[in-house]
């Protein structure tokens, strides 16, 4: 673990707590990162539940969380650690490349999003690069989430009722179709065919 200038000159390294149920996953990580003479990694978790009580004892500057975990998700660690630290910088590390996960991260007010298959040197600039405070998010995936959020807050307007007060079966109707008025019989027409009520009928010979 090195304890030399942090990227930038401000005397104190980057440190840095990991979020990942991969042990292998976090060693190698941890190792990556601690190599870096600006860069520390103060503490690991492996659950949400363990995340959500050492980050806050830890004060790290960045948290690299995976996104998929066995009792939860980095998404929601995010949100609620940033609830209560808001200097926080968020990056999430997972294995998919998943829009809706970049959607719920960008809500979450995760800084940056990046896919573990990373090559190791990227990882330890973007690392760098949100604890400076700007975003590592992709323009173009940005800009189609924020276009899904617009069109998803245009509800299509619904169609007027042309019949309203009248109940279900009164509508189903036959002859009715959609923007007409169902065919119904004139009052007090008779049916063709049906004997008029009072009078009888007569038969030949009788």
């Amino acid at each position: 673990m090195a304890h030399s200038e942090q990227d930038g000159g401000t005397g104190s390294p980057i440190k840095v707590f990991l979020l990942d149920d991969h042990e292998v996953v976090r060693r190698g990580v941890h190792d990556l990162l601690d190599d870096e003479p600006d860069i520390t990694v103060v503490g690991e978790a492996a659950t949400v539940e363990q995340a959500l009580v050492r980050v806050p004892a830890l004060r790290p500057d960045v948290a690299v969380l995976d996104v998929r975990l066995p009792d939860g998700d980095g998404v929601t660690v995010c949100r609620d650690l940033r609830s209560t630290m808001p200097d926080l910088a968020c990056l999430m590390l997972t294995s998919f490349d998943d829009e809706e996960a970049l959607l719920d991260s960008i809500m979450a007010g995760a800084a940056g999003y990046v896919l573990k298959q990373i090559q190791g040197s990227d990882l330890v600039s973007a690392v760098r690069t949100v604890a400076r405070g700007q975003s590592l998010l992709d323009a173009g995936a940005t800009a189609r989430v924020m276009a899904r959020l617009r069109n998803a807050g245009q509800q299509p307007a619904e169609e007027p009722d042309v019949l309203p007060g009248l109940t279900g079966r009164e509508r189903d109707v036959p002859g009715r179709e959609d923007g007409q008025e169902p065919h119904l019989p004139a009052a007090g027409q008779a049916r063709r065919g049906a004997p008029r009520p009072g009078r009888r009928h007569r038969h030949p010979g009788t």
